[in-house]
């Protein structure tokens, strides 16, 4: 079972988060003008990295609130936790 830090609330188990996919992952400014092709590339290819990868997790069991996190796709440590918005800590 994981342990992930809430940046607000601490450590807590992993049973009270949900994972929101890939971090850093834009809506697409204009969604009309894409093409059935463009729509689908945006919404199901996500990079499939072995090693670090930047995820979006909610705190759905306690504050609700969104964040980024740093897992390793091998062990599934997360290595860091941080504010959407904001860089990973060092």
């Amino acid at each position: 079972m994981l342990l992930i830090r809430c940046p607000w609330c601490g450590p807590r188990d992993e049973v009270e988060f949900r994972y929101g996919g890939q971090a850093g992952i834009s809506y697409p400014s204009d969604p009309d003008a894409l093409s059935d092709e463009e729509w689908a590339d945006y919404l199901f290819m996500r990079d499939n990295p072995k090693g670090e990868f930047r995820e979006r997790w909610v705190h759905a069991h306690g504050c609700r609130r969104w964040f980024n996190a740093v897992r390793s796709t091998v062990t599934h440590e997360i290595r860091a936790t941080f504010p959407i918005g904001e860089e990973p800590p060092a």
